[in-house]
């Protein structure tokens, strides 16, 4: 089987990497021309709770600028981007005890960015995805880790600026390696403990400090399987939400099929032939096996996988 080594960006199929927006990187660090693109009647607000998209039957709901006056005085809102003439921003809602209690529940209801994405367009994803990972990211990054004083939001919330010592502190992505493992006509998929049995996915882990991603691919795998790699190589990448990750997808072959897991990481894992996995893809039932959702990296890998000639 061949399979391409290298992936040029606009063959990215990850739903989450879309970009359609303009991030104005060299405008947003002007307050001003933010707030008067936040005050456009043309502007939309995106309003998230706890990083959940509202969502109607028609869709998602994107609201006027206008409507930034229902939510509380200090939610956080994040310039996105532009898309022609229209800025986009994302608010959160979170400060609501509950979403049934958020601003504008009462057109639709909050629903958990996981179930939603099924439902969403690819542009609609990427943006709303987007909009998550920089309100978690100003949750939880509200004081400088230089001295603890209180930062505040800069650069349409590209940054936060510490005044107390002068620190700026930006957004940073996790880095996780996510392989799916080969063996001659079959691959290796597996869950960890909070997936629910026969939810099964390709291997990942977090790239420690001073490690290469394609380092990353063998260790894990071999730590947490007991599968040894070789010719690690790379597909393509997915910022991820859930939370602020950036998931870089690798095939790589295994030497054997032998398994030792560690069950404290994988508590199920095995190898599934080609032609299993191609059924699966289409929505066939095997051994009680199901696939990740399609807007997840690891089903890409598994996809592309199977239709490779």
């Amino acid at each position: 089987m061949k399979i391409n080594d290298k992936t040029p960006l606009s063959d990215n199929p990850c739903l989450f990497a879309s970009e359609p927006l303009d991030r104005a990187s060299a405008r947003r660090s002007d307050p001003g021309w933010v707030a008067s693109e936040l005050a456009k009647d043309t502007s939309v607000l995106i309003p998230l709770y706890r990083g959940d998209p509202l969502m109607s039957d028609d869709g998602p709901v994107f609201l006027s600028a206008a409507a930034q006056s229902e939510f509380h005085q200090s939610a956080t809102t994040v310039f996105l981007g532009q898309e022609g003439q229209t800025a986009y921003f994302a608010i959160d809602a979170s400060d609501a005890p509950a979403p049934e209690a958020a601003p504008f529940a009462d057109i639709g209801s909050y629903m958990p960015l996981r179930d939603a994405a099924a439902k969403l367009a690819e542009r609609d994803l990427s943006m709303i995805g987007q909009g998550r990972w920089f309100l978690d990211w100003h949750f939880r990054h509200r004081h400088c880790a230089r001295c603890g004083a209180e930062t505040l939001v800069a650069d349409g919330g590209a940054k936060r600026h510490c005044e107390t010592c002068g620190a700026e502190h930006f957004p940073r992505s996790n880095p996780v390696a996510i392989v799916l493992a080969i063996h001659e006509d079959a691959c290796l998929l597996g869950r960890s403990p909070h997936f629910p049995p026969g939810f099964l996915s390709a291997l990942a882990g977090y790239v420690e400090a001073a490690e290469t991603p394609e380092e990353c691919a063998i260790r894990e795998l071999r730590e947490e399987a007991g599968v040894n790699l070789d010719n690690v190589r790379y597909q393509f990448s997915q910022p991820w939400p859930f939370t602020s990750s950036l998931m870089m997808g690798f095939f790589a072959d295994a030497a054997s099929r032998d398994l030792s897991l560690d069950e404290t990481e994988v508590v199920e894992a095995k190898w599934i032939a080609r032609n299993d996995v191609a059924a699966l893809v289409k929505g066939e039932s095997h051994d009680d096996v199901r696939l990740p959702p399609r807007f997840t990296i690891a089903r890409q890998l598994i996809e592309r996988w199977v239709s490779a000639p």
